[in-house]
């Protein structure tokens, strides 16, 4: 056979091979962008409302939460009602304030929270639908917390700096809330809803969530497992504390968690660069070569919408084995640092059967999987910073472990 003979055979069966490859794949495949090559069947899929943008704001914490706490009402037969996220954020500015000050300014006064913030401000405040509470009060039709941080920021700070030997009036907390209420709204006194009329708090108990049924989880060797510690995280203002699962057990809950119908909101480090939104993915590649960041890009919060490349992004390849001591030695140097929360909402297997849990960010849907991601075994179990889910979510097992 000549030279130009063997080329055309090779290519006739190279061609012939990626139609056999395709024509196994179901019909329902999902692949992490148009062009990659990681193909996702689904193992479970809960439903969940529409991607939200939390733009240029540091609240994913509430969009991610909130879409949780949406796809429970869901389960539990509750009216689907898009909850709003900045009803939320209101009340966590106010409280956030107020501990600040008592703290003499010696804590954490951000737009960042917790996955607890959720359940501390709607048992003091209420909930409200998006509908009747979107937050943009300043007129534009994208959230932007630029301007009311730095003014929040400059009230608490001259609040604490206060006259040698004076003591504080209780005006600057009502300083406070009509700020943040200049921003963002003022909390509505009444609201219809499906023809009838609620306030904030009847509202949440008509939804008929039970805060106290929410629990969070997380796995670090400096406190003791199946206990529960206030995990030290900046944005952790309310000293809220979360279960403390080995990690395994911990993996545990969130594949058969999500298996049964219940889906958990997720908090991790997104400044890594297997994490990026542009190809769908959270990997962690056995050769960390594999991938480049390009650039900055502080619109996501710590780069993590940095463009970021590489040949793992392009089709499944070896990832790193993840143990305990890997995990928390991450978190004792800071290279895994609390960054972002998201929804866990799926679970799914590429073609290799390796296993993926599907996310929900609240970045938009411009990626080509319309604003959610795949986030492989490796990655969950590496940068994960906790989770927040239904206590009746959990195995029985680890269930009685931990007393609950």
């Amino acid at each position: 056979m000549n030279q130009k003979f063997k080329k055309i055979f090779t290519l006739s069966a190279l061609f012939c091979c990626t139609l056999a490859l395709f024509a196994d794949l179901p019909k329902d495949t999902i692949k992490n962008r148009k062009d990659g090559q990681y193909y996702f069947q689904e193992i479970a899929n809960m439903q969940a409302l529409e991607v939200q943008d939390q733009c240029r704001t540091g609240t994913c914490w509430s969009f991610s939460s909130l879409s949780f706490f949406e796809s429970e009402l869901i389960r539990i037969g509750k009216p689907k009602v898009n909850l709003s996220e900045m009803f939320i954020v209101r009340g966590a500015y106010i409280e956030k304030a107020k501990n600040y000050v008592r703290m003499d300014g010696l804590f954490n006064f951000g737009p960042g929270g917790a996955f607890h913030d959720i359940p501390y401000i709607i048992d003091r405040y209420g909930i409200v639908p998006e509908t009747f509470y979107n937050g943009l009060q300043y007129g534009t039709d994208k959230h932007n917390h630029s301007e009311l941080n730095a003014i929040l920021k400059g009230m608490v700070d001259a609040v604490i700096t206060k006259p040698q030997g004076g003591t504080l009036t209780p005006n600057w907390t009502a300083a406070v809330g009509t700020t943040v209420d200049a921003y963002l709204g003022a909390s509505p006194e009444k609201f219809k809803f499906e023809g009838k009329e609620y306030t904030p708090t009847s509202f949440r108990d008509f939804l008929g969530l039970n805060m106290k049924d929410y629990v969070s989880l997380t796995s670090f060797t400096h406190h003791p497992f199946y206990s529960t510690f206030v995990l030290e995280v900046q944005d952790n203002w309310a000293m809220q504390s979360s279960y403390n699962l080995p990690l395994e057990d911990l993996w545990t809950v969130m594949t058969s968690s999500l298996k049964n119908g219940y889906t958990f909101a997720w908090a991790s480090d997104v400044s890594e660069k297997g994490f990026s939104f542009k190809n769908g993915l959270g990997i962690v590649p056995e050769h960390d070569s594999m991938l480049i960041q390009k650039g900055k890009d502080d619109k996501h919060f710590n780069n993590a919408g940095a463009d970021r490349t590489g040949s793992a992004f392009d089709s499944p390849h070896p990832e790193k084995k993840i143990t305990q001591k890997l995990r928390q030695e991450a978190f004792d140097n800071k290279s895994t640092t609390d960054d972002h929360g998201m929804h866990a909402m799926g679970l799914a297997q590429d073609q290799n059967g390796n296993t993926y849990i599907k996310i929900k960010n609240s970045w938009g849907t411009v990626n080509d999987l319309q604003g959610f991601m795949f986030i492989s075994e490796a990655y969950m179990k590496y940068k994960t910073m906790n989770i927040l889910i239904h206590k009746d979510a959990l195995p029985k097992d680890i269930k009685k472990k931990l007393g609950l």
